[in-house]
């Protein structure tokens, strides 16, 4: 009998212990940017490149374009992760990014409407956080949240009206890679980059159900995307809410290795970036 309990917390728990999600994919399209993806929940979408920020309309035509987002910043920087729309504005994570590791980490927040540079605010480096993937605000919780691809034991949170940091997030098990970061109704969602492209292993979609309480949240598996064309890398997601939609943000094509490239597999002439779009349908 106890071994039959005990399955059954393991299925459960594997589970989440709830009727799973189905993500039934739409369509795909291509886009110029390699890293992240956001909406402003109507009728545009934002991509960012690793030193671009780009406008799209609902049909995937490129509306606008700020190759040169960090003009106007304070601290040198040559990478922006995954991205996220709120109130109009564009929040992303850019840092200094070389051999594996980040430095100059900060949230840098631009114009929605015109990509132009509004204003900035620094990581805490005693949190232990030593890169930036991407960043997630999450209104139901007041918070800004950024991943760590290197060390992906944590998410750190910042407050989302004043920029300070607030503290860390333990998550267990550790999602390997991590890529992109959303918020969905207060529920975190996080892209990993944890399938081997040179083995052809998929990349995963995870769940974090964010505690009221306490300093740890258990994680939970949400989606292989088997629908990825090999071979490439998971990057940015994004929920548009109206439509009922997941966005996510993959490349394919060329060899990464410690998040850096290193040429093209064959059979590719360059590197790919695409959209995948799918419908989310809720479990009844």
């Amino acid at each position: 009998m106890r071994w039959i309990w005990m399955s059954l917390f393991l299925v459960l728990t594997a589970c989440g212990g709830r009727d799973r999600t189905e993500y039934e994919l739409r369509k795909v399209f291509e886009v110029a940017g390699r890293q992240g993806i956001a909406t402003d929940g109507r009728k545009r979408f934002y991509v960012s490149g690793s030193t671009a920020l780009y406008v799209y309309d609902k049909d995937g035509n490129q509306l606008l374009a700020n190759e040169d987002p960090f003009r106007e910043l304070a601290l040198k920087a040559n990478h922006i992760g995954d991205i996220d729309v709120h109130d109009g504005e564009i929040y992303a994570g850019i840092e200094w990014f070389e051999d594996g590791r980040g430095s100059n980490i900060q949230v840098v927040v631009y114009d929605a409407e015109t990509l132009a540079y509004k204003r900035a605010f620094p990581w805490e480096p005693d949190s232990g956080q030593v890169e930036v993937s991407g960043v997630a605000v999450d209104d139901v919780n007041d918070a800004i949240w950024m991943t760590d691809w290197v060390d992906g034991r944590y998410v750190y949170r910042y407050d989302l009206e004043t920029g300070a940091y607030v503290g860390k997030l333990h998550l267990r098990p550790v999602p390997q890679w991590q890529q992109g970061i959303a918020a969905r109704d207060g529920v975190l969602y996080i892209t990993a980059d944890d399938g081997d492209a040179e083995d052809d292993e998929v990349d995963n979609l995870w769940r974090v159900e964010v505690p009221k309480e306490g300093t740890a949240a258990y994680v939970t598996h949400e989606k292989a995307f088997t629908e990825f064309e090999r071979t490439g890398e998971i990057e940015g997601l994004t929920f548009h809410e109206a439509a009922g939609l997941l966005l996510v943000h993959h490349n394919r094509g060329k060899r990464i290795v410690l998040g850096m490239p290193k040429g093209l597999y064959p059979g590719y002439e360059r590197e790919i970036h695409e959209v995948h779009v799918y419908k989310v349908k809720r479990p009844r």
